[in-house]
């Protein structure tokens, strides 16, 4: 187990699990811990070994979003700019505002989505602006019974950030998001599942637990590459007219026939056995 940057990281079997842990802060998270954050998550990826990752807090939260800190560092930066004042302000097109990290940060921030690697939210507590985007961007959700949700962003003057304005209406459709976008509000793990956000609310005590079985479960009896190429289709064949898609479908189908996963598939069926799938990519 290893923590740096306020990002904790473990392998326990074909699971790791990355916390945030950042206790005097909440778990906010500033520049650092974001890339460490999207670091581990293309680091499990890349390892043989590991076949599904849990993301979770520390403490009390899930991750309230940027630290606050810098949100007021770049408006101060910003209205230096506007007004005409020299020295860091001047600097804030050569310096993107920190809480962003530059225009390519949005990586570290959706890295679940890109990693083929299935990446289960655990969210423990507070989830809210930028933690919620991180969790929106997972394959699965859990939450604690009782933890609170918010976009934030239109609260705190800001836009809907990092992409969740796709994301967030391919989970709960495009009315329910316009609504927690527009209005930042508050809600609870129980609505967020009668919403369609999460996919089960189990006890506090339970969460941990309950993903890392979950995780477990994927790892153990899901072949990885098929995992990878399907989080791959979600993402291209909900751009595509179904007929489209369906083609493409069968033209990887057809290629399935003649690897190695198929054949596992099958005969740990016919035996009654766990399968043992190939890695993905291979060592």
């Amino acid at each position: 187990m290893s923590i740096v940057d306020g990002v904790r990281y473990a392998v326990d079997g074909p699971v790791a699990t990355c916390t945030f842990d950042k206790p005097d802060r909440s778990n906010a998270m500033d520049v650092p811990m974001q890339a460490r954050y999207g670091a581990l998550l293309r680091e499990a990826d890349a390892d043989p070994a590991v076949r599904a990752v849990v993301v979770t807090g520390s403490g009390k939260a899930f991750c309230p979003g940027a630290d606050l800190g810098l949100l007021a560092s770049a408006a101060a930066r910003s209205a230096s700019v506007e007004g005409g004042g020299g020295g860091i302000g001047g600097d804030l097109a050569a310096a993107p505002p920190a809480q962003g990290g530059g225009h390519e940060n949005f990586r570290d921030v959706l890295a679940a989505a890109s990693v083929g690697v299935p990446v289960v939210a655990a969210i423990n507590g507070g989830c809210a602006g930028l933690g919620f985007v991180i969790a929106c961007a997972a394959d699965v959700r859990f939450a604690a019974a009782g933890a609170k949700f918010t976009t934030a962003f239109a609260r705190r003057g800001l836009i809907a950030e990092y992409g969740i304005a796709k994301l967030l209406p391919e989970l709960v459709g495009p009315g329910r998001a316009r609504d927690l976008l527009l209005s930042g509000r508050t809600f609870t793990a129980e609505q967020a599942l009668e919403y369609g956000l999460v996919q089960e609310v189990v006890p506090a005590g339970e969460l941990e637990l309950r993903a890392h079985a979950y995780a477990t479960e994927l790892a153990t009896f899901s072949a990885p590459r098929s995992m990878a190429v399907m989080k791959e289709q979600f993402a291209r064949e909900a751009l595509l007219p179904l007929d489209e898609a369906a083609r493409e479908a069968t033209a990887l189908m057809i290629e399935s026939f003649g690897r190695p996963e198929l054949a596992e598939g099958l005969a740990s069926w016919n035996e009654r056995r766990e399968p043992k799938f190939p890695p993905h990519p291979a060592p």
